[in-house]
């Protein structure tokens, strides 16, 4: 090998994701497995790219929390074959918890920043209907017994409490208003067909319905109001902050996203949405996990050689708003600051494990199309067991005499 060798451009060409559903005997997927949620999204990707040649794929990374069952036997090989990509097309799966499909961007965008792919599929898929959060493991005893651990980590609802006690300042009041904003924003997001796009409409069969062709979310609930959240119970502790109103709840879906170096997008005649700028993750104690996403931001920024100030669009996974919030206050940013999770985020559409990274893409990648003013973005998120996560991709749309609603914003963040 070259003791010469460059590290390439790396860009993000397309995304798409299945409507979520909401886990459960009663949610659009109870009969439908999980690996073939990610083989629409393999397929529906190739469709919208038919410059791409199958045989250029050089890998495909799918992530699962549980891998088991039908999210099992190396999923992102199993799901490479069952949608019809040559069998000279390798695949793996990968964990890291909620961060999973995040983490099989970053792994294999490495790859191609190395020079070791031109072309990779990589994203995530969780069914919580058929394998809810922890089902089948088994926690060392050693994490309790030698206080490895402190007993809340391991109820990421306890976390989510925990990071109230320690910021007394972000109130149930607020969290509340934050997860009505959350309804509020992808409601108006959906208005304005800026979430369809990048949905693949999967087809569901039920014996006491049959077919049905699923098109939209199943989780968003609008309409939603501050009152209707206030009245919820606090499951995780008697007289608590945290409820399923101003928490993500428990969903089934898949996303995959496809990624190449721009020499190989500029020979194949692919589009490039973003371009990969760098990426962070940071470790912090387990039982405040919701704080990941500042201390792993601090990292992928300084790596970047930016500040917050110059970042113009937030896409903050929404796994409980107290985290969202825990983050905004530390950069000094407001709970409505309108670079913020423009069409609203998981409290709303849904929070499916492993899956949720490379929609937070999708939807950065769809608003740095509509919106050139902008150059940076990053997209981060919370991991179970104390990890966060940080990825900053810039616009190739930007254009720095455009302006726009968040021109007048991005100056404020301390």
């Amino acid at each position: 090998m070259s003791q010469n060798r460059q590290i390439r451009d790396v860009v993000f060409v397309d995304g798409v994701r299945t409507p979520f559903g909401r886990a459960g005997e009663k949610g659009i997927y109870a009969s439908t497995r999980a690996d073939d949620l990610v083989v629409k999204c393999i397929r529906e990707l190739m469709r919208r790219n038919p410059s791409l040649p199958p045989e250029r794929i050089d890998e495909v990374a799918i992530a699962a929390t549980t891998q088991t069952g039908d999210q099992g036997l190396t999923i992102g090989r199993t799901a490479a074959l069952l949608a019809g990509l040559p069998q000279s097309v390798p695949g793996f799966a990968i964990d890291r918890m909620c961060a999973g499909a995040m983490t099989a961007v970053t792994t294999t965008a490495s790859g191609i920043g190395f020079g070791a792919y031109d072309v990779v599929i990589a994203g995530g898929v969780e069914h919580m209907g058929h394998h809810p959060m922890g089902a089948g493991s088994d926690p060392n005893p050693r994490f309790m017994s030698e206080r490895i651990v402190d007993p809340a980590a391991l109820n990421m609802g306890n976390t989510a409490e925990n990071l109230h006690d320690r910021f007394p300042a972000i109130t149930k009041d607020r969290t509340d208003a934050y997860a009505v904003a959350s309804q509020n924003k992808l409601a108006a997001a959906y208005a304005k067909d800026q979430i369809q796009p990048d949905l693949v409409p999967v087809a569901t069969l039920k014996p006491e319905q049959g077919w049905t062709l699923n098109t939209v979310d199943e989780p968003p609930r609008p309409g939603t109001t501050v009152a209707d959240l206030a009245a919820l119970k606090t499951p995780f502790r008697a007289h608590g902050r945290v409820t399923a109103g101003n928490a993500a709840g428990l969903n089934d879906g898949a996303t995959v996203a496809l990624l190449a170096s721009a020499e190989t997008a500029k020979e194949l005649g692919l589009p490039v949405k973003m371009r990969l700028v760098t990426y962070a993750f940071a470790g912090v104690a387990p039982e405040v996990m919701g704080i990941g996403p500042v201390p792993a931001t601090e990292k992928a920024l300084k790596l970047a050689g930016l500040s917050i100030g110059d970042i113009g669009l937030f896409e903050i996974n929404e796994a409980f708003a107290v985290q969202v919030l825990s983050f905004l206050d530390h950069y000094g940013i407001a709970d409505d600051d309108p670079r913020v999770n423009r069409y609203g985020g998981a409290i709303a559409v849904g929070h499916p494990l492993a899956s949720s990274g490379v929609r937070l893409m999708t939807q950065l990648a769809r608003q740095f199309q509509e919106d050139p003013s902008v150059r940076y973005g990053l997209t981060t998120m919370c991991i179970g067991l104390g990890m966060g996560a940080t990825v900053i991709w810039e616009n190739p749309h930007f254009n720095a005499t455009t302006t726009s609603a968040t021109s007048t914003t991005e100056g404020s963040a301390a």
